[in-house]
Order: structure tokens, then sequence, then C-alpha cells
């Protein structure tokens, strides 16, 4: 980003963007990074730097947003995720598809805006190659969430070759992250585990103890971003979006490596309509066109990644 340019995070109260927002205004100042939100926010979001309450689908409004404040980065983070969409299917299509739109169709029409949209693995589908799932295969996905997302691939790269748009972006594995509960994905159960480990010393997954999943801890996931938006134009090879791997682990794995730290730990398992969502996605990633591209590397194993978050998430507990 160029000195006084400024950066908007649309859907900034989310997993991704809470750690987004921090991360930004770190190394940009507070002043120079718009968090928005549909909901009214308190806390760090509201009071590091600006934030508005603001709809995405508010087409107006998020190009009032864009053009007074001389806005040149965007990252479009409001979404319904997997398992909440399959629970509200055609507000998660409107949300997800034209608020994509909307943005797409400002940076076309205002011109040097550099944006960043977030697919995920759940373009990929039953019949999807499992393991080492490459950056080009067969893509039938068979939720809500993934026909979203892989639409949404296809305007971005057309819009890109169309109208010269600088979109970027990348299919996300499970997020894992200490600084933001939940929010709706089948994947999800590798954030609240710890969670539930710390608090009750056990937990009821609504997955198999052997789904094995590609994951990544969100400090990877923010780097891998923020490594995308900085790479010169030429070396993005890809406008659709990139395959990114991380850790793929079952729910057996996780929770033995938390045993490790919290004696007399227990898990059980409650598989839900959330098993046959998990089961029509990969089991690992090749992410090799990124690390090609742009010299994407995984930090994080699961070992580091439970230390980290266990240790995050005690020091939250002893400060309330």
């Amino acid at each position: 980003m160029l000195k006084g340019d400024t950066t908007l995070v649309l859907g900034a109260a989310g997993q991704i963007g809470t750690d987004l927002v921090t991360t930004l205004r770190e190394q940009h100042g507070g002043s120079r990074v718009i968090a928005t939100d549909v909901k009214e926010q308190s806390g760090y979001l509201s009071e590091s730097g600006p934030f508005y309450t603001l709809d995405v689908l508010d087409a107006q409004a998020v190009a009032d947003v864009i053009r007074s404040n001389k806005v040149k980065e965007v990252y479009l983070l409001a979404a319904l995720l997997s398992a909440t969409a399959e629970q509200k299917m055609k507000t998660a299509w409107k949300l997800n598809m034209e608020g994509l739109f909307i943005l797409l169709d400002i940076a076309r029409d205002l011109g040097g805006i550099k944006i960043f949209w977030p697919s995920s693995i759940a373009v990929f589908g039953p019949s999807t190659p499992r393991d080492h799932t490459p950056q080009y295969t067969v893509m039938e996905p068979s939720t809500v969430y993934g026909i979203s997302k892989l639409a949404g691939e296809r305007w971005c790269e057309y819009y890109f070759n169309k109208f010269g748009v600088d979109v970027r972006s990348i299919r996300y594995p499970g997020l894992i992250s200490y600084k933001a509960l939940p929010g709706g994905g089948t994947t999800d159960y590798a954030v609240d585990i710890y969670h539930q480990a710390l608090d009750k010393g056990r937990y009821s997954c609504f997955l198999k103890e052997d789904t094995a999943l590609p994951m990544m801890y969100m400090p990877d996931a923010i780097r891998a971003t923020l490594e995308l938006m900085n790479a010169p134009a030429d070396q993005v090879k890809i406008r659709s979006s990139y395959n990114l791997g991380g850790i793929s682990f079952t729910p057996r794995d996780i929770a033995s490596e938390i045993a490790r730290h919290v004696p007399g730990f227990a898990i059980d398992y409650q598989p839900d309509f959330r098993q046959e969502i998990a089961d029509s996605w990969p089991n690992s990633i090749d992410d090799s066109r990124a690390q090609q591209d742009w010299g994407w590397r995984c930090q994080y194993d699961l070992s580091s990644m439970t230390v980290d978050m266990l240790k995050h998430l005690k020091e939250a507990r002893h400060t309330v």
C-alpha cells in the first residue's frame, strides 16, 4: 500500500476481519484502515481506527465510503459461511454474490482499486481428487457456500480479463484463531475445541474422528493474504483464486494434541449435517502455484499452533 492510501475492510467483525484489521492497523496506522460491519461494534475495531456501520449490499453507501476516503485497497470479507448458508440458502447467495458484484463494479468504474476477495476449499466437491487437490481440477461443489464461491471465482477472473480490475483471491482452508469465536463454518470445530477444552475439559465433535480436512492457523492466513496483496501484479498469475494449503488433520489428531497440554481432556463424536459437507471437501491441498508465483510458505504445524492457541486463550481468561 502506498503512503497516503486508505484501506477498507468490509465485514471486519468476522473471524478473518478481526485479525486482518489488527495487523493492517499495526502496519499502516489506525487512521488509514477503515473497518466496517453490518452491525455496530465496540472495542478494538471501533476504538483503534475509523469504523462505519455499513451494509455491503448498499452499493451507494459502499461507493461513497470508497470515494470520500480515497480508498485504494478493499478486503471484502462479508459472507455467510458453509453451515449457516445451508440453513439460509437465498440469503447466502444474495450476500455472497451481490456484495462481490457491487465491489467489482465500483472498482471497474473508479479504477486504481485493488481488491481481495476470499474463496474457499468449498469450491471443490465429491468428484474432486481428495488428496493434494491440485490448483486446476474438477470443481462440482455441493453446498450453497461452495457454489457461490465458485461463481465468484469466475467473475473475479472475468472482471480482471475484461476490465483490468486488480482482484486477488485465496481458497482458504479451515481457519483457526484465538481472537474470534466460531462463525458458522464446517471447520469451526477446530476453533471451538480449544475453548471447550479449557472451559469444560471435554468436547462433543460434530464430525467423525477420522475426518481429515485442510486447516490453517490464522497468523499464516493473514500473512498469506498480505503477501498476495503486496505481490507485484505480474507475479499474480491466477486471477480466479489460489489454492492455499496448511495443516491437514482429523478431530482425533487435534484432540490428541490438546490432551498433551490439558490433562484429562476427553472428546466424543456426534456427527450432524456438517459431516456431509466435510465429506465433499479435500483431505489436503496442493498449493505449489502459490509457492511458485509469490513465495508462499506455511509456518505453523499442529503442534506449534496448539501451543500458541492455548497460551493466548489462557491469557484471555486470566484478564477477564
